[in-house]
């Protein structure tokens, strides 16, 4: 019984593990009707980013009405001028999905007329492989274009990835 227990266990912490380190499809501002312009600063997109962590493999999902509507992936520069004509990539479906596969920042912008200049863009940066399990967040680099600076905050993978090891210290300590 000792033995099954302790395969019990470790089966379970490992399957924890798995499930806390898999890329997730992370709804665009949390809620699907977040893909419009925002009421004030506070309500942009940009605000919730900056409070999330997006690492290599994650997925970006926004859903909006394609009819009225478009994501455009665009560069640094189209982005700070809110240029809609020489996009990286145009979506319309209203149920967008973008892999972030890579580290470094993604800039997006609406294709409505005057909605990216009214503030209906995001900018995310992707973290590199290397932060992706650091107990500490990295400090923030110079600001990509101008604006307020990003602070850095917890991520709920490394305070997970914590817990993990606590309760497998924890477990392991019972047998």
């Amino acid at each position: 019984m000792d033995i099954f227990s302790r395969r019990l266990t470790s089966s379970f912490l490992f399957f924890l593990f798995l499930s806390f380190t898999e890329a997730k499809e992370i709804l665009v501002g949390g809620k699907t009707d977040a893909w419009k312009i925002p009421s004030c600063e506070s309500d942009s997109l940009n605000r919730w980013a900056e409070k999330s962590r997006f690492r290599i493999g994650d997925s970006l999902v926004w859903k909006y009405d394609g009819g009225k509507d478009s994501v455009l992936q665009v560069t640094k520069e189209a982005y700070a001028s809110c240029n809609t004509s020489n996009s990286i990539a145009e979506y319309k479906d209203g149920n967008t999905k973008v892999k972030l596969d890579r580290s470094g920042p993604f800039y997006f912008i609406s294709g409505a007329k005057g909605y990216c200049e009214q503030g209906q863009k995001l900018h995310v940066v992707v973290l590199s492989q290397k932060h992706r399990y650091t107990g500490i967040s990295p400090a923030p680099s110079p600001a990509e274009i101008e604006g307020p600076a990003i602070a850095p905050t917890s991520s709920a993978a490394e305070l997970k990835a914590g817990f993990l090891v606590t309760l497998g210290v924890v477990v392991l300590g019972l047998f």
